[in-house]
């Protein structure tokens, strides 16, 4: 099928072995089945895609004008779109539900996107990495501080962009070129290699990856 991508969830990390007695550390992910709610073309949304839904909503919480978008698909919890050619979306319809087999396969290479843990108010070691300062001669409180943040008379201000203390975290990350180790149809899961952004039961976003080359 020619959908580049899917939505689903993080479940979580588990180990699996492979056939040569290899542990590999996995993510779980949760991929579908996703029903396509929209098309989109070139001459109507200036772009071409599918829009694809993902788990179910409560139907208290959704509104007549939602409900009539994903019509019999039912009350959706999310709605993402994936571009694509428009010649690759010739033989899809709306209300096609796609699952993860039709789309992926084992050993296939795939960008990841969720959004980081939040972990809140943190300081520059914590957030960039920052060595800190001496710990001796005196210095009885600049442990974990970042130091000097600017010049003098030029530029006499602290620049834009400076890395301090700040929120980290609970912002849209993208891990790329992950590998899919193993697929199980009947539960909708994909098991790639290594981590994923995102707390467990998380929404992210799966598609075939746009990085060629090097291996993770």
């Amino acid at each position: 099928m020619a959908i580049p991508g899917l939505i689903g969830k993080k479940l979580g990390m588990v180990q699996v072995i492979g056939e040569d007695g290899a542990v590999v550390g996995c993510t779980v992910l949760e991929v579908g089945p996703c029903p396509v709610t929209q098309i989109m073309t070139e001459s109507r949304d200036g772009y071409s895609g599918v829009q694809l839904g993902y788990g179910e909503r409560p139907a208290w919480r959704i509104n007549k004008a939602e409900l009539g978008h994903t019509g019999a698909n039912g009350p959706l919890k999310h709605l993402s779109v994936f571009r694509a050619e428009s010649d690759e979306l010739s033989d899809i319809e709306v209300g096609t539900v796609v699952n993860a087999t039709e789309v992926f396969t084992a050993g296939d290479r795939v960008d990841i996107q969720g959004l980081s843990k939040g972990k809140g108010f943190a300081g520059v070691v914590k957030r960039h990495g920052f060595r800190g300062g001496p710990r001796t001669h005196g210095q009885s409180d600049r442990h974990r501080a970042p130091g000097s943040v600017g010049a003098g008379t030029t530029p006499g201000r602290v620049l834009k962009g400076t890395r301090m203390a700040g929120r980290m975290g609970g912002k849209t990350t993208t891990s790329m070129n992950l590998q899919v180790v193993d697929i199980n149809a009947d539960r909708h899961l994909v098991y790639v290699k290594g981590s994923v952004p995102g707390a467990t039961n998380g929404l992210v976003r799966i598609r075939q990856t746009k990085r060629r080359g090097g291996k993770r």
